[in-house]
């Protein structure tokens, strides 16, 4: 019994270490004043790679919360699993991305990083904080869902079901909350694009 304690203890704090981890890394990333050099043009697929996980994503758990209200807990698990996997796979790619390219101003219209007044339109300051209070909010349930989804995780695959149950009643309206504002960022700042 006490084997079991040390292994979950030494469980819950490689989550919450990967929940602090994760949020600092990438915020390290986006703010660095240098990007990593010579990753090529490649990099500039990755923003649309990542809409498209966020769709998926949406799709599936969605997929997941229908499947486990009908107790088809297999394809609940399968969809669940998914949706872990695009995650995953869209945080590796967004690390990347920001890693080596330069971020995008909403209205930098000749993409040259900088918001020049003719830019500062009434209509682009407008939407501009439209599209930041999307984006901002975004970024915190980002930073907020990953011990979240983790811990569901967590109690799913060590069989705490009453665990896991109550905790993915946060879980699952955040992700999705995620997943779904990720892909309306996108829509509205890649007109912003210079590639």
């Amino acid at each position: 019994m006490k084997v079991l304690d040390t292994k979950q203890k030494s469980y819950i704090k490689l989550i919450w270490g990967l929940s602090i981890a994760i949020p600092v890394l990438v915020g390290i990333l986006i703010f660095a004043p240098e990007k990593i050099e010579g990753a090529g043009d490649w990099v500039y697929i990755l923003p649309h790679l990542n809409a498209t996980f966020n769709s998926i994503t949406t799709i599936v758990l969605l997929l997941g919360v229908y499947f486990i209200k009908q107790k088809n807990i297999i394809a609940h698990k399968s969809m669940m699993s998914i949706a872990f996997t695009l995650g995953s796979l869209f945080l590796i790619s967004y690390v990347i991305y920001h890693s080596t390219a330069d971020s995008t101003i909403y209205g930098d219209v000749n993409g040259n990083g900088i918001l020049d007044e003719v830019e500062k339109s009434k209509d682009v300051i407008f939407w501009r904080g439209f599209y930041l209070g999307i984006l901002l909010p975004h970024i915190v349930l980002a930073a907020v869902v990953v011990p979240f989804v983790l811990f569901a995780f967590y109690y799913a695959l060590t069989d705490k079901i009453e665990k896991h149950k109550k905790i993915v009643k946060w879980t699952f309206p955040i992700w999705l909350i995620v997943s779904v504002t990720g892909v309306v960022v996108y829509f509205m700042i890649s007109p912003y694009y210079s590639y």
